[in-house]
């Protein structure tokens, strides 16, 4: 049986929407507990504004958005610097011991980029070793459509976000308040 003190290794992937805001859901849960959260985005850049990082830097929640933007856009070669600097700074916080909760937003979609060969910058494997020897205490979430098959096995919680209709495909844009 489990150690209750344990963090656990949850993942919310598939191609639905809510992944990321499951996520930023259970950030506000552990922080009205008094924990402490920090959210790497791998994919999101800095220069989109997003509702949900100015909420958390009004409450004192870490955020730090690492990416490049859309993968299909932009250098190949910034990408991939983005990657890693997002996985270094993830691995830093997770080791810490200082944060109950670490959130790697979109990491999994790290995994489904086609540009380039993703196991260039980071792996399944890699990411599995940090978490083996993590702090007891730190859960780790994951988010993004494309989890490898090796990451939702090593789960501890894995949550399919299933899209059955969208607005996108009515040809509706993003809804501030809803998608950013």
């Amino acid at each position: 049986m489990a150690s209750n003190n344990r963090g656990a290794v949850l993942c919310f992937t598939g191609n639905g929407k809510g992944k990321s805001t499951a996520a930023f859901g259970i950030a506000l849960r552990a922080y009205g507990h008094g924990q402490n959260v920090c959210i790497i985005q791998f994919i999101k850049s800095s220069d989109i504004v997003i509702g949900e990082r100015e909420t958390f830097k009004q409450l004192g929640i870490e955020m730090h958005q690492m990416g490049k933007g859309f993968t299909n856009k932009n250098e190949i070669e910034a990408h991939k610097e983005g990657i890693r600097e997002a996985w270094a700074l993830a691995k830093e916080k997770i080791m810490s011991n200082a944060y109950d909760v670490v959130i790697l937003d979109e990491i999994n979609n790290v995994f489904g980029i086609k540009r380039f060969d993703h196991r260039e910058v980071l792996t399944a494997d890699m990411c599995m070793d940090c978490f083996k020897d993590r702090p007891e205490r730190t859960n780790i979430i994951l988010t993004g459509r494309s989890a490898p098959d090796a990451l939702r096995e090593y789960a501890d919680l894995v949550t399919v976000c299933h899209e059955e209709k969208h607005y996108y495909q009515a040809g509706r844009q993003a809804i501030k308040g809803i998608d950013y």
